[in-house]
């Protein structure tokens, strides 16, 4: 029978030939095996003992005390785990690495002591950012697009850009949209690095940065039961490991149907943080990231075991990885009436004459605060010099110089 020590060293497996013998003679064997004295041995079927500090917090773990009891008693079976504590130092088998008595007393035992090589994953309560506000009208044409046209059949994604406040409030002022395909249940997004510089400097001349990722549901994901799937999760997870931003947000819509209304149905936003084990775990690459058919859209699989709770398992319910964000709405600065790049029609310069033509009343600084017609005219211009000074001048909301209103102007009359 194959039993599980877990140790501040980790987890480690001895084998014993009979299931009756007693705690004396496993003690026997773990010295045999994992070169613990016996006398250094402290054993308890309850994983709390690995937080004691003192003697008298050891003397409360009496279950595996008296060496004479049957571990037969004990409900152990094939691949049960059990606690040990010990004092002192030792070598452990396999890596020729000397493991310092962090168990020892008086010294204040460490997360990364208990679980040594092994990850644990666990929820997490509190997020890094207090709440994510969107504009009304960016989040209205994202679902607008996705619930008319798109009649959430595939699914469509796009980078959120905005600001961070000082007290971790996130705003979300526009969403780039990039050229991606769609399907049921995947959403390839195929990086066009040139076209992001040229949004990173518009974002950047409108005092704004990326915050984050959205991305929708379709319709048949929302008769299954998981918040994320594990293909959302990976692809969420890299984005924010990607950013580097403590407050990034992953936001969610789809459209649920209310069978208790008569079918109607409603968008619906959700807004998250992949917590943070998720995004080191990412990292690291422990993330089994080719999925198969047969696999449960509701786990994310591991490359090797984690611990969830105190059990050792290589899936993970894709919950324990979604923290919470609260959702507000605000009027931001800019609107979102132009055509929006990289969707089903192609935005020419034709679309900057008839916007332009539509907005006549307004002053010309209001005509161009659109963050996907300020996208269309930084390809034609200089992204160190030019639009700077346009950007600047739809932050500030003052007058757009001459020069600049007639180039653009004249590149919409030339369509």
């Amino acid at each position: 029978m194959m039993l599980r020590i877990r140790s501040r060293d980790g987890l480690e497996r001895i084998t014993i030939d009979n299931p009756n013998i007693t705690i004396s003679q496993l003690q026997t064997t773990i010295q045999t095996q994992l070169h613990i004295p016996i006398q250094t041995q402290t054993l308890s079927t309850n994983q709390n003992l690995l937080l004691s500090k003192t003697h008298t917090d050891l003397n409360r773990f009496t279950d595996m005390s008296n060496p004479n009891t049957p571990l037969s008693t004990l409900n152990l079976t094939h691949g049960s785990i059990i606690f040990l504590i010990y004092d002192g130092e030792r070598r452990v088998v396999g890596p020729a690495t000397a493991f310092s008595p962090a168990g020892s007393f008086g010294r204040k035992m460490t997360m990364d002591d208990l679980i040594a090589n092994q990850m644990r994953v666990s929820r997490q309560e509190t997020p890094h950012c207090e709440s994510v506000s969107f504009d009304r009208d960016c989040a209205d044409a994202f679902q607008r697009y996705v619930n008319e046209t798109l009649a959430f059949a595939v699914k469509r994604g796009g980078f959120m850009y905005g600001r961070v406040c000082e007290d971790g409030r996130v705003e979300v002022d526009f969403i780039y949209e990039p050229p991606q395909q769609g399907l049921e249940e995947n959403l390839v997004i195929f990086r066009d690095y040139e076209e992001e510089k040229v949004v990173e400097a518009v974002a950047l001349g409108l005092g704004m940065r990326k915050v984050g990722f959205i991305f929708t549901q379709t319709v048949s994901q929302d008769k299954k039961d998981f918040t994320m799937s594990n293909r959302e999760v990976i692809q969420a997870v890299e984005f924010h490991a990607e950013s580097g931003l403590k407050e990034w947000v992953t936001a969610v819509v789809k459209l649920e149907v209310n069978e208790e209304m008569g079918g109607a149905a409603d968008v619906h936003f959700e807004a998250f943080q992949m917590s943070d084990v998720c995004v080191k775990l990412f990292k690291e690459g422990w993330f089994e990231t080719e999925i198969t058919e047969d696999d449960d859209p509701k786990l994310s699989k591991m490359k090797k075991d984690v611990v969830v709770g105190v059990k050792d398992t290589k899936e993970v319910d894709n919950d324990f990885f979604l923290v919470v964000v609260k959702i507000l709405d605000h009027q931001g600065p800019l609107s979102s009436t132009f055509p929006i790049e990289n969707r089903n029609t192609q935005v020419t310069m034709r679309a900057l004459k008839s916007h332009l033509d539509r907005t006549k009343s307004l002053p010309f600084v209001k005509r161009i605060s659109d963050f996907h017609l300020l996208l269309v005219l930084a390809r034609f211009l200089d992204l160190a010099a030019d639009v700077p000074a346009l950007t600047e001048c739809v932050q500030t909301q003052t007058a757009i110089p001459e020069g600049y209103q007639f180039l653009i102007e004249s590149m919409a009359d030339a369509a």
